[in-house]
């Protein structure tokens, strides 16, 4: 069952043809599979969940120690690892095709032909809400942002998985190029149905004791609310040069941040680090969103989209 809010109010929107109830979600790979956080959130209260990557094998990640805690973020170099998409089925499905929610399916591959091979295997499972294209991991070798950071090659992904399913398409972005635009409109012209913006930013720590590294990756991806004010122009970015639907996301922490976004051209958002370490935050940006369009007499959730005044 939904939970609907009052008739003087609607949070529901659309990203690419998939119905939400409100327009928060989860960001992937920081929610794990869903299952791992249902004794702590209601999900069925969320608009969508979002599994962490998949890729059609499965995927050992990278070595430990894969996280550390920097200035206002966290960085990450876990190396998508998963069960692969057999294993998913198998472990996580029964479960996640239960939630009364969509689940979006994060994929990825280390070849075009893999991308859709997965974007074929999960279109025929049933009960997927969409895919969301992981085009942008800083922290593999091999695939992720390779794809991300060249227009041609995204557009391959793109077009080979439009052309291996009917789900909705939501192309992830990279935040690690001069200009995000261009990436926006090979996207939306290869047939993604919605874009997310943005994955996390490559960066490094060094303990200063030890002189190495703090991640045995080297390298990881910088998260959290450091990255916000990045991520919020990349939206307003791709929302200006793009006339699909953009979801939202990078240090997102409570309501007016999402609000922000959304101003700045998302029409949907997805909570990520902050889940981390207060698991509750997702359905507080809801409660909040709704409380703030109350108090300004908004009936429309998609009213506030794209209303920065530049």
């Amino acid at each position: 069952m939904e939970h609907p809010e009052p008739e003087s109010r609607s949070l529901r929107v659309s990203i690419g043809g998939l119905a939400l109830q409100n327009p928060v979600m989860v960001a992937s790979g920081t929610f794990g599979y869903g299952v791992e956080y249902a004794p702590l959130v209601d999900l069925n209260q969320l608009g969508a969940v979002v599994v962490k990557g998949l890729r059609r094998d499965p995927v050992r990640g990278n070595p430990t120690p894969r996280t550390a805690e920097v200035a206002c973020g966290l960085l990450n170099a876990i190396g998508l690892q998963g069960p692969g998409v057999d294993g998913f089925i198998r472990k996580y499905w029964p479960f996640l095709k239960a939630l009364e929610v969509p689940v979006i399916i994060n994929i990825w591959g280390t070849t075009v032909e893999e991308y859709a091979e997965v974007a074929r295997r999960f279109d025929a499972l049933g009960g997927v809400g969409a895919l969301e294209l992981n085009v942008s991991c800083p922290n593999i070798r091999e695939g992720g942002a390779h794809f991300g950071t060249n227009p041609a090659l995204l557009s391959q992904v793109v077009a080979a998985c439009r052309k291996a399913t009917r789900l909705p398409l939501i192309t992830k972005l990279s935040p690690n190029v001069v200009s995000i635009a261009p990436y926006a409109r090979a996207a939306q012209d290869a047939g993604s149905d919605a874009l997310a913006v943005t994955n996390s930013y490559p960066a490094m720590a060094i303990d200063i004791e030890t002189r190495r590294p703090k991640l045995a990756n080297t390298t990881g991806g910088l998260s959290g609310p450091c990255i916000k004010p990045i991520a919020v122009k990349l939206v307003w970015e791709a929302a200006s040069a793009v006339t699909i639907p953009v979801v939202g996301m990078g240090g997102i922490q409570n309501a007016a941040d999402a609000i922000e976004f959304m101003m700045a051209g998302a029409t949907a958002v997805a909570v990520g680090t902050a889940t981390f370490y207060e698991p509750q935050t997702a359905l507080r940006v809801i409660a909040g969103l709704s409380e703030f369009m109350e108090q300004r007499g908004i009936r429309d959730v998609r009213e506030i989209v794209g209303t920065v005044q530049t």
